[in-house]
């Protein structure tokens, strides 16, 4: 998903969503980005199966 940082406010950005609604994002989470810049969001399914597997370890060792 793409948006796009249309300003910021205090400690949030408010970016557009591509259905043109505006939203808020803690500032934080986008390190140097400025203004009109577009930010990427997706979901990594390689890394979520990743920590879904190493907590299954976890799990496994705990209840041994």
């Amino acid at each position: 998903m793409k948006l796009i940082i249309d300003r910021f406010e205090k400690d949030y950005a408010v970016v557009e969503m591509p259905d043109g609604k505006m939203v808020n994002i803690p500032k934080i989470l986008l390190s140097d980005a400025k203004e009109g810049d577009v930010v990427e969001i997706k979901v990594n399914k390689n890394e979520t199966q990743k920590l879904k597997d190493e907590i299954s370890k976890l799990m496994e060792s705990v209840w041994e």
